[in-house]
């Protein structure tokens, strides 16, 4: 029998910034309000990353993350996965201090270093704040790095504190990095993939590619379960040929501020409801929270 699907809301992230859109959650109140938005939607996993509630620049501040996971547990049962990406200019230890400080779910890891280009998104915003054009333009002399030292690091981190590492799949060369940790010993808990397509400096968001990048995984490291998260206008379709071929699916304003062409999404939770329809649609069943729990392993919260 076919499993459930897992629905992910990445509620704000740390790509877009204000000026694209009025709809994109800053504050923590504003945050935990769209991740409780998609949770009835009917997200039972939620993505976060913090924001500096005067100016909506990404931050790593401990107390405005203990805010938003605090806020979002008194309301919900959803696993919550909090970013180690954090946001550009971050160091090491700013990025993984969430993991020993809230023991969550999931939090995110990255799996390589890859140029990740946000500079196209500047020539067209009309901006709120100073910072945003500036945030944008200086991608196009940045590498996100993500070295062997520091991958290990980071599951070494989860593991110690019951966190399932999320491991985004920017390019499949990053599918051998997971396939050395896993001969290594390094990895101890369940594989969780999550393949992030149509970022400008890694794998374009094509079904030809999705495709390559799961067999690629399956035939280097073997069991794992896997999800897709997509930027802007292939969102939805790239998550919904990740429900065919039996994936689960993030959805949310981190990766798209679009609803439709040229229409922005009030909330997170309008992609959610958009994609879980889909999915009714193909007869695919949506997991609920305990289900998620045992698909991944995740720890009894």
């Amino acid at each position: 029998m076919r499993k459930k699907v897992i629905i992910t809301a990445a509620v704000t992230g740390g790509i877009h910034t204000p000026g694209m859109t009025p709809y994109l959650p800053i504050t923590p109140e504003e945050i935990i309000d769209d991740a409780l938005k998609a949770y009835e939607a009917g997200a039972t996993v939620v993505h976060i990353h913090g924001r500096n509630p005067e100016t909506g620049m990404p931050t790593s501040d401990l107390d405005i993350i203990a805010k938003i996971v605090d806020g979002i547990k008194r309301e919900s049962d959803l696993a919550i996965c909090i970013t180690t990406g954090g946001g550009m200019g971050m160091t090491l230890e700013e990025r993984i201090a969430v993991v020993p400080a809230f023991k969550p779910d999931l939090a995110s890891c990255n799996a390589g270093s890859i140029n990740f280009v946000l500079t196209r998104a500047s020539k067209r915003l009309t901006p709120k704040f100073e910072w945003e054009k500036k945030y944008l333009e200086s991608t196009y002399d940045l590498v996100f790095t993500n070295t062997y030292k520091g991958i290990e690091y980071y599951v070494n981190t989860m593991n110690k504190n019951a966190t399932l590492p999320e491991f985004e799949i920017y390019d499949v060369g990053m599918i051998n990095n997971i396939a050395y940790f896993k001969s290594e010993g390094v990895i101890t808990q369940p594989i969780y993939l999550q393949f992030v397509m149509g970022i400008q400096g890694g794998i374009p968001a094509t079904i030809e590619n999705m495709l390559f990048m799961l067999n690629e995984a399956r035939r280097l490291i073997g069991d794992f379960n896997w999800s897709v998260c997509a930027g802007g206008r292939h969102q939805i379709p790239m998550t919904t040929a990740a429900l065919l071929l039996g994936g689960n699916v993030r959805v949310g304003l981190e990766d798209s501020i679009f609803i439709g062409p040229g229409k922005l999404a009030k909330s997170s939770a309008e992609q959610v409801t958009l994609i879980k329809e889909i999915a009714e649609k193909l007869n695919i069943e949506i997991a609920n929270s305990s289900e998620t729990r045992e698909i991944l392993g995740l720890k009894d919260d």
